[in-house]
């Protein structure tokens, strides 16, 4: 009995230092578990301020985006008001070359009309003075007729060269008007490509523009969903680690990537015309500007073809002629309309509304912001008509009467 009561200590002993070291075994792991998720907790944190302070620098720079778009809006109206330029000097020089052609028929009309006496008169006196005097002996009363018929050629041919002399300068005249006519081509061909080049900036500026703030947003709002994630996670220490990680880099390779940088492609052509240089305009609608440049071809309350009076001023333009916003507002509506090719509805302050109608090409959308001289779109192809309108509170008003000059 005291062998076995002796026996016990010896048996207890290492079973408590067993059972000692299996209870410090699973302190020690319990405490490591801990440690590694208060690690992981501090990581899951750490990553998601990370991700929240990133989400707030791309919402930040969104925002700021968002401002370099009022830039890049008003960018986008000057090369607008630069083409619309271009447009109408265009219509002056193919004016200009119409008014040449017209001048050239004219002087090849008198040119006909005054050669033709003078021909017929010079080849009289080369007749005259190709006949032999010795053939006036051969006829009675011959040498009478030839001096008298010198006497006459004398008296000629100081008006055949007079006339003649007209006729050189309206042949110099002719010939400096073909080379107004080829100066004028040359310079409407060099006005079309410029015309064409500032359409090609515009619609880079626009595309710019826009990818520059879908991106920017895009990325800001994939961002806070990922702090939201990352949120849950730490709240949540069950997901892996390998997730956070994987969205950590991820981030941080975003963080890395360049902001966009927006200057103007001609910073001397990007000044745009300001408000206070027209007249002052009722409250709520800032200066009126003409949509496009052209002919009134219907003026406001006219009526048409025995109709409705018109209930805006229609112009003539040129065929795909640059059409723009005339005061800054937002667009509420884009797009074709029953019948028409596509039309602009824009919403200014105070209760004023502005519809342009004649689009074919459309460079605004829905929600897009406007300053006043934003590109609207393109005029069409083939005698292209564009209508503005202006309402107030729904009611039609005069546009061209808020329109300091036409």
């Amino acid at each position: 009995m005291m062998r076995f009561v002796r026996l016990v200590p010896g048996i207890l002993l290492p079973l408590a230092l067993l059972a000692g070291g299996a209870v410090l075994a699973q302190q020690a792991l319990i405490e490591g578990d801990v440690g590694q998720t208060r690690a992981e907790l501090a990581r899951a944190r750490q990553q998601l301020e990370i991700a929240r302070d990133r989400a707030e620098r791309l919402e930040v720079r969104a925002q700021r985006v968002t401002e370099k778009v009022e830039k890049t809006a008003q960018e986008a109206a000057a090369v607008a008001a630069r083409i619309q330029e271009t447009e109408a000097q265009i219509a002056e020089q193919e004016a200009r070359i119409a008014l040449i052609t017209k001048a050239r028929v004219s002087l090849r009309e008198r040119l006909a009309a005054r050669q033709r006496p003078v021909v017929r008169l010079t080849a009289a006196l080369q007749r005259l003075s190709r006949r032999p005097p010795a053939l006036a002996l051969l006829r009675p009363g011959s040498v009478r007729d030839t001096m008298h018929m010198r006497a006459l050629l004398e008296t000629m041919i100081p008006e055949v060269e007079r006339r003649t002399a007209a006729l050189k300068v309206e042949i110099e005249r002719g010939r400096e008007l073909e080379r107004l006519a080829d100066t004028a081509t040359r310079d409407l061909r060099k006005s079309e490509a410029e015309l064409k080049g500032r359409r090609e900036r515009l619609a880079a500026i626009e595309t710019r523009q826009r990818l520059e703030s879908r991106q920017a947003s895009g990325i800001a709002d994939r961002e806070a969903d990922r702090a939201l994630a990352l949120a849950e996670q730490a709240r949540d220490l069950g997901v892996l680690i390998e997730q956070l990680d994987k969205a950590g880099a991820l981030r941080a390779e975003l963080a890395r990537l360049p902001g966009p940088i927006m200057r103007p492609p001609r910073p001397e052509e990007s000044e745009v015309v300001m408000a206070e240089a027209f007249t002052v305009p009722p409250q709520g609608l800032t200066a009126y500007v003409l949509p496009v440049a052209g002919k009134v071809v219907t003026g406001f309350g006219e009526a048409v073809d025995g109709g409705p009076r018109s209930r805006g001023v229609t112009f003539s333009t040129r065929a795909g002629a640059q059409v723009i916003a005339p005061a800054p507002g937002r667009v509420a509506f884009a797009g074709p309309y029953r019948g028409y090719d596509s039309i602009v509805i824009i919403e200014h302050d105070g209760g004023w509304t502005t519809l342009v109608t004649g689009l074919v090409q459309l460079n605004a959308r829905v929600g897009d912001t406007l300053v006043s001289g934003s590109p609207l779109g393109t005029a069409g192809p083939v005698d292209p008509v564009v209508t503005v309108e202006l309402r107030e509170d729904g009611e039609p008003v005069n546009p061209l009467q808020y329109i300091r000059s036409l």
